[in-house]
């Protein structure tokens, strides 16, 4: 036990956003059940404002119809079971939207605070939970103390509310008897929107107290210590550094590529020695030049190289070196707003070319 606490006092850190997005991936995220409950509450206030007055003008004719003519009512097997299927879909019907309301409303509790989550580790059995050791420790664990405590506290509240709005109510409740069964319900429906309206402002509280808490403690359960930070931090870097890696040898790879391409090159224009930028043009064929190779320092200068050891041309002529460097990427075509100083450059180079 000791050893316990003393790894939960070495957890000072708070929670990286890796080990959140690993915690989410498992279905460990922060739910308040007291929010899906005021939600509830919420949504039987607005469903007994709307639709009690309806539903009671509705079901009064029915259950009338059974009071008045009990004595002529077919009692056989048959025919009850026929009266009772069709009283029940007549009824769920009409309870449908309610119902279905409140389910919505339920499902709105759990997405607004946790977002769309599936996770198939949560689906799949334990067995683990099946062990009586388990569900012993369980049951007298801290979280179910707590949740215990909790229970009691909103019963004394709710309790104590009824009893609040109830009791200046007994003289009305003594007359239910001399009421018609329509004035009753309308009684019903009242008291019932009085009350759920006070349970609902007063959960409101414990709702909002509740949310709070789950996102403090989940954020407190998932701290971490130094050293799992500094290993974090390791794992992170060694992801970086192999990335870095991988991305040197890309670019050293393309390089290459574009270096043998430099001896297929028409012509190499250069500033002279910061820029160089090979192109290649075929006149029966290509409608532009294209851009093989590009380089800067020491790229161009192995341009020139391997551009002198193979006779490609080298013209000089720095704006349109530096031009074509910033704005035509390898494998394009040279754009329109270059064509005529290109154009220049490579009828100068099939020119001295002729008189080779």
């Amino acid at each position: 036990m000791a050893e316990e606490d003393a790894d939960e006092s070495q957890k000072t850190e708070e929670p990286s956003g890796r080990k959140l997005s690993k915690a989410r991936g498992e279905g460990n995220v922060p739910l308040s059940q007291e929010v899906r409950l005021w939600l509830s509450l919420l949504g039987t206030l607005m469903m007994v404002g709307m639709f009690a007055t309806p539903l009671s003008r509705d079901l009064f004719p029915v259950l009338r119809h059974f009071i008045e003519h009990a004595h002529s009512i077919d009692t056989g097997e048959e025919a009850l079971r026929s009266m009772a299927a069709g009283l029940l879909l007549q009824v769920g019907l009409m309870l449908a939207i309610p119902f279905l309301t409140l389910i919505a409303l339920g499902f709105l509790g759990t997405m607004g605070q946790i977002g769309w989550l599936m996770v198939s580790k949560r689906i799949k059995p334990s067995f683990s939970k099946l062990s009586p050791l388990a569900g012993a420790k369980r049951l007298f664990s801290f979280m179910m103390l707590l949740d215990f405590g909790k229970s009691l506290i909103k019963l004394l509240l709710v309790g104590w509310l009824f009893w609040t709005l109830l009791v200046p109510k007994r003289a009305i409740l003594h007359q239910l008897p001399d009421l018609s069964p329509l004035e009753v319900m309308l009684l019903i429906q009242d008291m019932v929107l009085e009350l759920v309206f006070w349970v609902l402002l007063l959960y409101a509280f414990v709702a909002a107290a509740d949310f709070f808490y789950q996102r403090y403690n989940h954020n407190k359960q998932l701290r971490m210590t130094k050293q799992e930070v500094k290993e974090e931090g390791k794992d992170t870097e060694g992801d970086q550094t192999v990335k870095s890696k991988q991305k040197s040898i890309r670019m050293q790879r393309a390089r290459q590529r574009m270096l043998m391409a430099v001896p297929k090159a028409t012509v190499i224009i250069t500033n002279p020695t910061h820029y160089a930028v090979a192109l290649h043009y075929e006149m029966e064929t290509m409608q532009a030049p294209v851009l093989v190779a590009k380089g800067i320092d020491f790229l161009a200068k192995k341009i020139r190289e391997i551009g002198e050891e193979n006779a490609v041309p080298i013209v000089e002529n720095p704006p349109l070196a530096r031009a074509l460097y910033a704005t035509v990427e390898l494998d394009q075509s040279v754009p329109p707003e270059h064509y005529k100083a290109v154009a220049e450059v490579i009828g100068y180079v099939f020119k001295l070319k002729k008189k080779i």
